[in-house]
């Protein structure tokens, strides 16, 4: 039997037939365009995902992709103080570290991460929402990336760094976290190829290893390290927020930076932790209640001008450009530098006016070399600033005046010899003559060779450069340590060569030691990280003599007095010798204390970057304060030991007269005879003197 069929629907003829025509042939045509439009974008995605998954690393070959290493210092104890470069610390994956840790992460960035394909739409969803709601653009600000997509952006979409593209790792990283609408399209396929060509535990590896937190460390591991001291596989539960916490700003929660801050963020974590059912109420309340800290080290922060310094000093293939995790033995002293930057900050305190932008430095070392201390500025927080101990080069005035006397000394002349301090006229070729004065504008006849030095005259110290010779003199001068360019004219006796403030603590350590060259040093040992063996090593700077041991112990006296009755006495520590000299340049544009006890040598130089001439300071002023201060507080435990030098008393013989003879035709108070000439000759050949 035949079915009938259905009457055919009868379309609306005339305007409304002709309308609904039109709406029908655009939706079929819209719905066409939709459906292989749509086909069309999941074979690009395919075809980019197959891609990006052919190009994907093995997982071990992603978790650290440094080309520069770090650099780890440790101080003569053996104890870590200062860190360089990004501090890596060693791989972790999720079943080596805490477990707490990987909760922390995952609640924090992602908590469907165990859940997603790679990408969240709801998550890129809410993003963007909230960030139209706080007027920024739908891209900017929070990205609604999962931990997937993370690790792409941390994988650069698996372009590689290139120096001749990017000047430093650091704006390729910059250049990689850009979020732009071509960037965000971009991470969905290289996510979908992380998600199939590893499983979730090896992108959150990645994640864990590759990821910035601050403070120079690289992955949880080496941010473990930086700021608590411990092992990513051992953090509580506090410990694990706070570094969860860092992820969303990681230079901004460091809370090396501000610990306070840290410990908010910390908190919030852990109230997510919480939710998520990672961590029991009482946990939770105990994690809030008892924040993470610091450890000693992390919380320290001293030595960055001495870490900057080693940096410097060290060669480049193991310090700033090491491609290998280095560790450093340094001679650094936490509690030396802790003395001399407190009596920096009690000195401008209470004795420089408020609005003063004067400047000051210390470096504090022991007799042969080892740099215990240095403070390079006023700001000793932070690193990469201006050293003025080691970069400024300056006028070093009256400081430099105990090498024209050890030259004399090792010439033959003593502590007590004598020479004339009277109106003195020297006609300097090519300059004309040259009349040198005493701070005091006043002259005092024949002196002896110590007083002339205690009281920082310079008419003696000219007449007597200009008698053993300034070659002679500059000689000495540079085989203590003096690298700079040494003036010509008759005023190198009064400092007007420049010099740092390292260099001149290097050379009167060689004047406490005894008469022997040092060469400052601050590296003892350095060595890669897992092997046993150091690859550099170094346990003196003692070099060459300079002067006999007798010169240098009567020079020391000399120079004692200067502390005990001279122009440096407010550098005297109670009870224990103390040998110094002051310095004071034209215009008091720098102001300088070298000194030392029998354990330590120091040296500061107060001034303005500038070169304003300072106002009221002298050398035996605020300079010999703040060494006093710094050097009071290192000797505080120590045992006072006497000062190698003569006694006088022993020495005793008739006073003799250093006859003004220019040219070094000869010092002393007496002829010499025959011998003596002989060897005077020999020494004068040997110095380069006439």
């Amino acid at each position: 039997m035949r079915r009938s069929r259905a009457p055919a629907r009868k379309r609306p003829r005339g305007p409304v037939g002709w309308i609904a025509a039109a709406f029908g042939f655009v939706l079929r045509v819209l719905w066409g365009l939709t459906w292989r439009g749509g086909v069309a974008v999941i074979l690009i995605i395919a075809m980019a995902t197959g891609y990006y998954y052919t190009q994907l690393p093995e997982v071990s070959a992603a978790v650290d992709t440094r080309s520069r290493g770090s650099v780890t210092m440790l101080d003569r104890d053996g104890n870590v103080f200062a860190w360089r470069g990004d501090q890596f610390g060693g791989v972790i994956d999720p079943d080596t570290a805490s477990p707490h840790l990987v909760n922390a992460v995952v609640a924090t960035e992602d908590r469907r991460f165990y859940r997603h394909l790679g990408v969240s739409p709801r998550g890129i969803a809410g993003a963007i929402r909230i960030n139209l709601r706080e007027g920024r653009g739908p891209l900017e600000g929070h990205g609604g990336s999962t931990i997937t997509q993370q690790v792409a952006k941390l994988m650069c979409l698996g372009v590689p760094y290139d120096p001749e593209i990017w000047d430093t790792e650091t704006a390729y990283e910059q250049d990689c976290r850009r979020t732009t609408l071509w960037r965000k399209i971009q991470e969905m396929p290289f996510a979908f190829a992380m998600e199939l060509r590893y499983s979730k535990d090896e992108i959150l590896t990645i994640y864990l290893n590759r990821a910035y937190l601050g403070a120079g460390a690289r992955g949880f591991e080496g941010a473990a390290q930086r700021y608590f001291g411990v092992s990513a596989t051992e953090v509580g539960p506090a410990q694990a927020a706070m570094l969860g916490g860092l992820l969303v700003a990681p230079s901004y929660y460091a809370p090396t930076r501000n610990l306070e801050r840290a410990q908010r963020r910390a908190a919030t974590v852990v109230s997510m932790m919480a939710r998520e059912g990672y961590l029991t109420e009482a946990e939770a309340a105990a994690a809030i209640e008892n924040p993470a800290t610091l450890s000693e080290a992390a919380d320290q922060n001293v030595g960055g001008y001495f870490a900057d310094w080693i940096m410097a000093e060290g060669p480049d293939f193991l310090t700033s450009d090491t491609t290998e995790d280095v560790i450093i033995r340094t001679t650094f002293d936490p509690a030396m530098q802790a003395a001399a930057e407190a009596a920096l900050d009690e000195v401008f305190a209470n004795q420089v006016r408020e609005s003063s932008e004067a400047q000051a430095a210390i470096v504090v070392m022991s007799a042969d070399g080892a740099v215990r201390a240095m403070v390079g500025g006023r700001d000793t927080q932070g690193a990469g600033r201006f050293n003025r101990a080691t970069q400024a080069m300056r006028q070093t005035g009256s400081a430099f005046k105990p090498f024209v006397y050890a030259t004399a000394l090792d010439l033959g002349s003593r502590f007590d010899d004598m020479i004339l301090d009277a109106p003195l006229t020297i006609d300097v070729p090519g300059s004309g003559p040259y009349s040198p004065s005493n701070f005091s504008d006043e002259f005092y006849g024949e002196v002896t060779l110590t007083e002339a030095l205690a009281r920082s005259l310079n008419i003696p110290a000219v007449r007597l450069s200009e008698t053993v010779g300034r070659d002679l003199v500059r000689t000495v001068a540079s085989e203590f340590g003096i690298e700079s360019d040494l003036a010509d004219g008759p005023a190198l006796a009064l400092g007007a060569s420049e010099s740092t403030l390292l260099e001149m603590t290097g050379a009167y350590s060689g004047i406490l030691n005894g008469g022997s060259a040092v060469r400052p040093y601050g590296l003892q040992e350095v060595r890669i990280v897992g092997d046993d063996r150091p690859l550099l090593e170094q346990r003196t700077g003692l070099r060459d003599r300079v002067i006999s041991e007798n010169a240098a112990q009567q020079l020391t006296y000399m120079m004692h007095r200067a502390v005990a009755t001279g122009t440096a006495q407010r550098a005297a520590l109670p009870g224990r010798e103390v040998a110094g000299k002051t310095g004071t340049t034209q215009a008091a544009r720098d102001a300088w204390f070298v000194g030392f006890t029998a354990d330590y040598v120091a040296g500061v130089w107060m001034g303005y970057d500038d070169n304003t001439p300072l106002s009221g300071v002298t050398g035996g002023g605020l300079p010999a304060e703040i060494w006093r201060q710094t050097m009071a507080r290192i000797h505080e435990d120590l045992p006072p030991r006497p000062l190698p030098m003569i006694d006088p008393a022993q020495e005793a013989r008739p006073p003799q007269v250093i006859e003004y003879l220019p040219g070094g035709q000869q010092v002393g108070g007496r002829e010499p005879d025959p011998v003596e000439s002989l060897l005077m000759d020999v020494l004068g050949s040997i110095f380069g003197q006439n």
